[in-house]
């Protein structure tokens, strides 16, 4: 057969369970996923042999800030250092957050995050649509689903950012979702209650004693889930899609699970520093270099997020990476408040869910996949694109041996960050190898992608029925 490569002798795994198969790969395209097709290769085919290595789908990140000014800096990743850290990771699609600045309208943000992506990325990507203009913005959604983007973001809070959606604005979001078939992605914390805690707190004698625990005693899991709970009222409502960003208390999950079982078209997505970490980090000497918002909780919380994702009740893994270096995360200059919220994620999201989920047998292989590859492929429209291992599918792959560990040391990795919020962890799950549309990014766990190839990636409405 006249194929281009065959991944050979490898466990090709899927949301729906795992077999011996080989992956013949013909320009950008998955041609065959069966047994024995490295023999019936031309000898002008590559044989790429994997034996005793998975073969998964390549991972979506969903949710990522790549070359995005925010606090009065910019994110020290950008298209290129952010998609070598993907590619290393296994991830090889992103989808960004394409956000106004200003009075820019949704078309002026589309073409701001072209241009930042755009030869400069070496993975597929697309983009979510952030609405900080209100009923201005929302007039604009159609022509952005026209565009490709069905997926649209509001925020909660960051008011001093110009970026807060208040009820009405969410409401009138959910409405719209339901007309076009769209979904709408929320950051939800309660932002007068967030503000009045922060504001009780926000004096010299407070910093002093608790320094950036402050961060965590001001963001109380109430101010997570009172609001995860107003937007599923309007979601009930509206009749609209509400998709819940970066959850990370346990009882967003519970109120995300209730919600679903009575019939409410809401799902969510955890992030691995939720899985992992817990609000101890910010005891440590570099505690404020793990602030993100919202931020890590309690180990409570994080084994009350693994059974969600065990049961299928929150159906995606994404990072949130939005990444600083040490000199930007050492302006806080003791003022929690001033701190860019953030950590770098992309390089570790499949290592870290696969050793900390998969190795400790908190999931299964399939159901890793499902949340890292095929759920977010069929909830953002790019399935079967995208996120399974099928004849007529991109041929995007991660190949990650079962057991081989690698420390993790910021020196070795390609992201743009000084520091690592999991130096020293021995993980699996790294990509031994890479392939993104047939061109391979990755080999031997060393990035050696020639060019930048990826593409943006239109996307349509959908439906979505997920793996669970």
């Amino acid at each position: 057969m006249n194929w281009d490569t065959v991944i050979a002798g490898g466990t090709v795994v899927s949301a729906e369970g795992k077999q011996r198969a080989d992956v013949a790969i013909r320009g950008e395209r998955i041609v065959a996923v069966a047994k024995g097709l490295a023999r019936q290769a031309s000898p002008a085919t590559r044989i790429v042999d994997v034996a005793g290595r998975y073969v998964l789908p390549g991972a979506i990140d969903m949710h990522v800030h790549l070359d995005l000014a925010v606090c009065d800096t910019v994110t020290s990743d950008n298209f290129d250092s952010g998609t070598r850290a993907a590619a290393r990771g296994g991830v090889t699609t992103i989808i960004d957050f394409a956000t106004p600045y200003g009075d820019d309208t949704l078309h002026d943000a589309f073409d701001n995050w072209i241009r930042k992506a755009d030869g400069v990325s070496h993975i597929d990507y697309g983009f979510h649509m952030c609405l900080t203009r209100g009923e201005r913005h929302l007039r604009q959604v159609p022509e952005m689903v026209r565009l490709g983007i069905p997926t649209f973001k509001q925020f909660m809070i960051y008011a001093r950012e110009g970026w807060q959606s208040d009820d009405g604005q969410i409401f009138g979001a959910l409405e719209m979702m339901r007309q076009v078939g769209g979904t709408l992605l929320v950051h939800a914390e309660s932002c007068a209650v967030l503000d009045l805690l922060v504001a009780r707190q926000h004096h010299p004698a407070a910093m002093k004693r608790h320094g950036v625990l402050l961060h965590a005693m001001t963001r109380p899991s109430f101010i997570e889930a009172e609001a995860i709970q107003r937007a599923i009222k309007w979601a009930e409502v509206t009749g609209g899609r509400l998709y819940i960003v970066h959850m990370s208390t346990g009882e967003g999950a519970d109120l995300v699970r209730h919600a679903r079982r009575r019939g409410i078209d809401v799902w969510s997505e955890t992030c691995p520093q939720y899985l992992v970490l817990d609000e101890s980090v910010f005891r440590g000497k570099d505690g404020h270099l793990y602030a993100t918002s919202p931020q890590v909780k309690t180990e409570a919380d994080g084994l009350r997020l693994w059974q969600g994702l065990r049961r299928g009740e929150v159906a995606v893994v994404s990072t949130d990476t939005c990444s600083f270096t040490r000199a930007q995360k050492d302006r806080w200059g003791g003022d929690w408040t001033k701190l860019p919220n953030g950590m770098p994620g992309l390089e570790t999201m499949v290592p870290l869910i696969y050793t900390r989920g998969v190795l400790a047998a908190r999931l299964t292989l399939r159901q890793l996949v499902a949340a890292c590859c095929t759920n977010p492929a069929r909830l953002m429209g790019l399935y079967p694109r995208k996120g399974v291992i099928q004849p007529g599918s991109d041929a995007d792959l991660a190949i990650i041996h079962p057991t081989h560990k690698i420390k993790v040391d910021w020196r070795k990795m390609e992201t743009h960050c000084d520091w690592n919020p999991y130096q020293g962890w021995s993980l699996a799950g790294f990509a031994e190898h890479t392939f993104s549309r047939g061109r391979q990014l990755v080999e031997n766990y060393r990035f050696i992608g020639q060019g930048c190839g990826g593409q943006y990636l239109p996307r349509e409405p959908v439906a979505p029925r997920l793996q669970t």
